[in-house]
């Protein structure tokens, strides 16, 4: 509606938005700049997707649980790792992980580097995890093909 080069633009949008100014405007949209830079970047530290969802038709707010990952979609998850490196969920989501949202594959890659972190630290864990499969599980052959 009020592409860059408008002038007085924040003026403009902020005129759409009952009870928001300029300002307010124009902060929500260097946030949400700030936000989607840190996901698609990898910085995951300040944004921890939810693995949840509502229920359709439902008024409630329960949580619903996520879908676990299956171990193809986990190795489908390092090939695409490989290729494209950490922080590049989309792209790992678009050519590998097509059954999983960018966000869901941040998620899962926050969740295995934390894994990758702790090491043998922790080697008499209680049970194992998808997330012990490591890039080294990996055929070398698969690492350059795109899906």
């Amino acid at each position: 509606m009020f592409p860059e080069e408008t002038p007085d633009r924040w003026y403009k949008i902020s005129n759409q938005i009952p009870g928001k100014s300029t300002i307010d405007v124009l902060e929500h949209y260097i946030r949400l700049i700030q936000d989607t830079d840190a996901i698609d970047f990898g910085a995951m530290d300040r944004y921890i997707p939810s693995m949840w969802d509502l229920e359709e038709g439902s008024d409630s707010k329960e949580k619903k649980r996520g879908t676990s990952w299956t171990e193809e979609e986990h190795i489908l998850f390092l090939q695409g790792l490989l290729k494209y490196g950490k922080g590049d969920w989309k792209n790992i989501c678009r050519n590998y992980v097509t059954t999983k949202t960018p966000t869901q594959v941040a998620s899962h890659a926050q969740k295995y580097f934390e894994r990758q972190k702790l090491g043998n630290v922790e080697k008499k864990r209680k049970r194992s995890s998808i997330h012990d499969i490591t890039i080294n599980h990996i055929p070398s052959s698969h690492g350059s093909d795109a899906r």
